[in-house]
């Protein structure tokens, strides 16, 4: 009986394309964004804190449900930090292995992140102090949910998805249209357009991902 030879080059070229492609689809699938742990955290942390600010402080001060006035922030904050470490593990899994370009990209961006909201929460907080409350809250959620937005835009240039540009867009829509409309409503359009924006997205990517695999 002959000895197999691991080592040995292919036998044919139609064996060394197969093998190639069986590499690339194992290194495709270590490093490939899940899209259930990247956006439907997320999703769920905006379709759920903004759905309760919505029903504690409706259009022009309307109560729907009788919470307690601390309980929808509590709730928003707690599931974003839940969906940000969720983000963070699962980028620095994907991460493992990866140098070069992609390691410097995956990097970079994620500390155009950390410095955005800095300056987000920076600037705002210095000069929200002037407005109503109401008005408050909404310049708050506006301009956070105004920078994601061009992160994911910018995102979607840095990794030539067109899927996280049209996300970027969406949500700079229904933000624009929220800030227009006022209070109340923009807390409504962006837990249904956008939490549920982001688990639809997330659904449709994993679903995609299924058919390909």
């Amino acid at each position: 009986m002959t000895p197999v030879d691991d080592d040995a080059p292919p036998a044919s070229p139609a064996e060394s394309l197969a093998l190639i492609q069986q590499e690339r689809t194992a290194v495709t699938s270590t490093i490939t964004l899940n899209p259930l742990v990247y956006y439907l955290p997320w999703g769920l942390a905006w379709l759920v804190g903004h759905g309760l600010l919505f029903l504690r402080f409706g259009p022009g001060g309307r109560v729907f449900v009788d919470l307690p006035e601390w309980l929808p922030l509590v709730v928003l904050f707690a599931a974003m930090a839940a969906a940000m470490v969720s983000t963070l593990v699962a980028s620095a899994r994907r991460g493992r292995g990866v140098e070069g370009r992609s390691s410097w990209q995956g990097t970079a961006y994620g500390i155009a992140w950390f410095l955005a909201f800095a300056g987000v929460g920076s600037t705002t907080g210095r000069f929200v102090r002037y407005l109503p409350q109401d008005e408050q809250g909404l310049l708050w959620a506006c301009v956070s949910v105004g920078t994601v937005a061009v992160m994911y835009m910018a995102g979607a240039a840095i990794w030539m998805s067109r899927d996280m540009f049209v996300l970027g867009a969406w949500l700079t829509v229904i933000n624009i249209a929220g800030v227009a409309l006022g209070p109340g409503w923009h807390s409504l359009l962006i837990s249904v357009g956008g939490g549920g924006g982001l688990c639809l997205l997330a659904a449709v990517l994993w679903w995609r991902g299924r058919r390909r695999g």
